[in-house]
């Protein structure tokens, strides 16, 4: 029977949630092969849509009959930027089952550090993790032509929505690690996150698909995000989009703290 350890003074969570994150980080370091996975994804998809895919599907949106030097990747990038986001997920959710599976975080509840701090280390290690891969894909996005409107307070703003969305996907794929039973099935449970840009407005307007579709892609709740952080970059108005997509973000991160902590606390 494992003993459980009185817990941490509330003074101490701080340097608990400090150490926490300075394993995950080293983690990252010393195994890069996730890392490495979560930021090739979207660039490939980046790359694939400009160079291979570019020149019919911006013909198709009106945006011209060329791929570098027409309005498609100024569409594609914000689109890319929330894939970017969603792939951290699949790396986050593995590490958080490997810590459970591999017995290191019973260890951890046998010591005198707060419980929390555990989760929170993840989510913090992750959460930098995915912004620099935000940064990385960004960069190579200007690099190919990508040229948005928008001056610094619109570049806050899309950033700062990117953090929330982060923040929030992040904390889901924390519970989802939590409740998968082996990485294996942690990396197959979040994948409906990687595939969600697919069905909105990421890469073609959702009025060009079939009704059913269309009416799935305008109401999940990742295409308002997308066309926020597009109106923003854009420098264009983001309407009703700017609204639902804090509240989608707010509402996610909410419920899958309470969610994954609850999982982690309930009885081994």
């Amino acid at each position: 029977m494992t003993t459980h350890a009185a817990p941490a003074p509330a003074k101490h969570l701080f340097r608990d949630c400090t150490t926490m994150l300075r394993r995950q980080l080293k983690h990252a370091l010393r195994y890069p092969g996730l890392s490495i996975g979560t930021i090739a994804v979207p660039v490939v998809f980046l790359l694939l849509f400009v160079y291979v895919l570019g020149r019919p599907l911006a013909a198709g949106i009106g945006t011209g009959t060329g791929y570098i030097n027409t309005g498609y990747i100024n569409y594609l990038a914000p689109g890319i930027l929330l894939m970017t986001v969603t792939a951290a997920s699949t790396s986050t959710a593995v590490s958080v089952c490997t810590d459970l599976t591999e017995g290191i975080v019973a260890r951890f509840r046998t010591m005198a550090i707060s419980r929390s701090s555990i989760l929170v280390g993840h989510v913090v290690g992750s959460f930098i993790q995915t912004m620099v891969s935000v940064g990385i894909v960004i960069v190579l996005s200007l690099l190919m032509g990508f040229r948005p409107n928008a001056g610094l307070t619109g570049w806050l703003a899309a950033l700062g929505l990117i953090a929330l969305l982060t923040f929030a996907v992040t904390w889901l794929a924390v519970a989802l690690g939590t409740l998968s039973k082996t990485p294996e099935g942690a990396s197959n449970i979040v994948m409906p996150l990687a595939l969600l840009p697919f069905i909105g407005s990421a890469f073609v307007p959702t009025d060009s698909m079939p009704t059913v579709v269309r009416v799935f892609a305008e109401y999940q709740p990742f295409t308002p995000v997308i066309e926020t952080i597009r109106a923003l970059l854009m420098d264009t108005p983001a309407g009703s989009d700017g609204i639902a997509a804090v509240a989608w973000c707010v509402g996610i991160a909410a419920a899958a703290c309470l969610w994954a902590n609850k999982l982690f606390n309930r009885p081994a």
